[in-house]
């Protein structure tokens, strides 16, 4: 007896928040020093400086991430039709690196002249409000130019988004050059995508915005199944497709900014985990969607565990988006190669 989909979404985002709460405790528990729990509670340091201020704080931080970048992936996914897409293939990602990083590199003039005025445009808010109207500009861009004779051609859109994402990175690279030596660090953050330290303000900013949009894209997900048929499709079954794709483009663009503003470039988050969720939960995206911002947040913390605990004899610790990235280019090539494979012939 097959179950209705109230109980399948409850037992998705149930086995989600499972996924989640074991992956936080793993992040908490595994790392270079040992910490006891019960030390930790009863208040007692270094472990509860190193559990409540440091890895807590970054175990939760990799989960808006990752929450972030695997719903704006399912959304893109919908919309372009195509299982390749993803923030960071389609350069939405390195659109929003560009933005954060222009608002740095003005930050680093303006406190030359006025080191207050410097030193608050080159605060969180200002930074993750430029990431986000990069990765809007980007995804016009890439929606834009994907357009063959009035028709949004998937690879198309595609080519231009690694296009896109080479050229953001040589920009970023330029910028280096123009900044004090601190700023550049923080400019290469953006490409290397790691999983910092960051202050609980910045974390509850980052955490509101990416809750604001991934509530959208869930509150749209029901629309989204209407655009996966096609454009002419959906306006014959009644859904105002312009108006549904400007308000998906906007959520996934705010999304994937506000978690580049906190972790830089991270990839393949969005590809790898809508594909290995709807596997199991099916294409609704009204089961989809939720799913996967949960996995998806469990998944990024794994993977940050992972970095942290793969070169811990050599006393070094890769960023985490070289983690995804490990995992994803096969990934992607491997799904590059099956949705590219030929169908079958039908012998008469």
């Amino acid at each position: 007896m097959s179950l209705s989909r109230r109980a399948r979404l409850a037992l998705a985002l149930g086995a989600g928040v499972a996924a989640v709460a074991l992956a936080v405790a793993a992040s908490c528990l595994f790392g270079a020093q040992p910490v006891s729990l019960r030390a930790a509670w009863a208040g007692v340091d270094p472990d509860a400086a190193i559990l409540f201020g440091l890895r807590l704080p970054r175990a939760v931080l990799a989960a808006i991430v990752g929450c972030a970048l695997a719903a704006a992936g399912t959304a893109l996914q919908a919309l372009l039709r195509n299982p390749l897409a993803e923030p960071f293939v389609l350069g939405v990602s390195g659109g929003a690196a560009l933005g954060g990083s222009i608002v740095l590199v003005a930050a680093a003039g303006l406190s030359r002249l006025a080191g207050t005025a410097g030193a608050l445009l080159g605060a969180a808010p200002p930074v993750a409000l430029g990431a986000v109207l990069g990765a809007a500009a980007s995804t016009l861009l890439v929606f834009g130019l994907g357009r063959i004779a009035g028709r949004l051609v998937p690879e198309a859109a595609l080519l231009v988004g690694i296009v896109f994402n080479a050229f953001v990175a040589g920009i970023i690279t330029l910028m280096k050059m123009l900044v004090p030596p601190e700023q550049a660090s923080r400019l290469m953050y953006w490409l290397l995508g790691a999983v910092g330290y960051e202050s609980p303000s910045t974390i509850a900013l980052g955490a509101a915005l990416v809750l604001a949009s991934v509530g959208v894209l869930v509150a749209l997900s029901a629309k989204l199944n209407l655009l996966t048929l096609g454009d002419e499709e959906a306006a014959s079954l009644g859904l105002d497709v312009r108006r549904a794709r400007a308000w998906v483009f906007f959520a996934a663009s705010a999304a994937t900014g506000a978690a580049v503003a906190l972790a830089g470039m991270v990839g393949f988050v969005g590809l790898i985990v809508p594909h290995l969720v709807r596997r199991v939960v099916g294409p609704d995206h009204r089961l989809l969607l939720p799913a996967s911002a949960l996995f998806g947040a469990a998944f990024l913390v794994f993977a940050d565990v992972g970095a942290r605990l793969a070169f811990l004899p050599l006393g070094t610790e890769p960023p985490v988006g070289a983690v995804t990235a490990f995992l994803g280019g096969p990934f992607f090539l491997w799904l590059l190669r099956r949705t590219a494979r030929p169908a079958p012939e039908v012998s008469s």
